[in-house]
């Protein structure tokens, strides 16, 4: 009897998924609740397991096809084991040997042993498994060791990283691959941005130098009580949520002509993954400790990165920070995450000479970036709050005191 694999429900407002990957193929054995495949929407990839142990009798739906929710994908074969009329190697018979030999058996990492991070690395990369020698658990290769064989191979390309590169004089090779349903979301929802908002940005200079102060003092003692290490990112998000409230036309959205403030205090933290920008939320991120924030970040970076965040956790927010600093930006103009009105850009903190006290001294500043839409928010309010951020994080105290 065949047993039908079928499309999940589809989180609300995603009518429909592409095939990303088929991590078996017809004729291979599968074990209950085993991933079959992984689904790809314009948000989120889903896991479709296997419902019952038995072999992938045919594949319905090949990759890159689009289906829709209940929409069968393949059959299985129930009854693990079962005899299914698929083509089969026949291996030669092997004459006993006269004297017993030890055979030298060269073992390969097996796909169906990869967590489905790594196989959706290896499937992004076309990374040969077999040549990889994992460094995990029981010599099971991790997403460090996929990431360390496309490094190596971009590096000896130069940092091109088509496939199969002709290093014969006058080769122009190219590689044309669709877009994946996330980057096609993604560039929609920043032109819509572009077109629909009155954008613009305003810039000021933090002194990183307080804040670098204290993590340096509290960081040990902060890691072993919190088990989380002390970022950069928790105080922005206090300094943030501390100006949303002192400036609360910054927290507010437009819906067609009304003005809608929130009460509450939603931060989206941008998070880059392999397969785009993703902006998962710190839900009442004015309620949280310090200790919270690094600790659901950090979660949430780990998520995004293995695309396990769920729609939920990146619907909503009423105010975005995102850190191109990390990759040594220096400057840039961020855009705005509708349907929000403005977006803080965190960057490279590099030191350089500035003046304190008519003498000049060398501190680690950091330039900050604030992009807001002019139709709501002026530049007295924009400016004001910027500032406030600034305030706020050369002298951490007012954190504390609310001043």
């Amino acid at each position: 009897m065949s047993i039908e694999v079928k499309v999940p429900a589809l989180p609300e407002s995603v009518a429909d998924a592409t095939v990303a990957q088929w991590l078996k193929k017809p004729g291979d054995e599968v074990k209950r609740d085993e991933t079959l495949l992984e689904l790809e929407t314009d948000k989120v990839m889903l896991e479709v397991p296997a419902a019952q142990d038995g072999v992938l009798e045919k594949i319905l739906k090949p990759v890159g096809s689009t289906v829709t929710a209940h929409e069968t994908l393949a059959l299985i074969a129930s009854g693990a084991g079962r005899a299914v009329p698929f083509a089969v190697e026949k291996t030669p018979a092997v004459k006993p040997a006269t004297e017993t030999q030890p055979v030298k058996v060269q073992e390969k990492p097996a796909t169906s042993a990869l967590s489905p991070a790594v196989r959706r690395l290896v499937g992004e990369h076309e990374v040969d498994v077999a040549q990889l020698k994992g460094t995990g658990k029981d010599g099971r290769v991790t997403k460090e060791d996929v990431l360390a064989q496309v490094k190596s191979a971009t590096t000896a390309t130069s940092g091109v990283s088509l496939p199969e590169i002709s290093t014969a004089i006058g080769e122009r090779p190219e590689k044309r691959v669709p877009m994946s349903r996330l980057r096609a979301r993604i560039a929609e929802r920043l032109v819509e941005a572009q077109h629909n908002a009155a954008m613009l940005t305003t810039f000021n200079e933090v002194n990183m130098q307080p804040i670098m102060d204290l993590r340096a003092r509290y960081k040990d003692v902060f890691e072993k009580s919190q088990g989380v290490k002390l970022g950069l990112m928790s105080f922005f998000v206090k300094a943030a949520v501390e100006a949303l409230k002192r400036f609360p036309v910054v927290n507010a959205s437009i819906d067609g002509d009304d003005i809608v403030y929130h009460g509450y205090y939603d931060i989206g933290i941008a998070v880059s993954t392999t397969r785009g920008l993703v902006v998962p939320i710190l839900r009442d991120a004015d309620s949280l400790s310090m200790g919270d924030i690094e600790k659901t970040i950090a979660s949430y970076a780990e998520k995004a990165r293995d695309g396990k965040l769920t729609l939920e956790e990146m619907t909503g927010g009423t105010f975005t920070i995102t850190n191109g600093g990390i990759f040594g930006s220096m400057l840039s103009t961020p855009i705005i995450n509708a349907p929000q009105c403005a977006i803080l850009g965190m960057h490279n903190i590099v030191k350089r000479p500035i003046v304190e006290n008519d003498q000049i001294v060398i501190r680690p500043i950091m330039y900050v970036a604030m992009s807001y839409d002019h139709r709501l928010i002026d530049g007295r309010e924009s400016v004001s709050f910027l500032l406030t951020i600034k305030q706020l994080l050369e002298d951490p105290s007012r954190l504390v005191l609310g001043v």
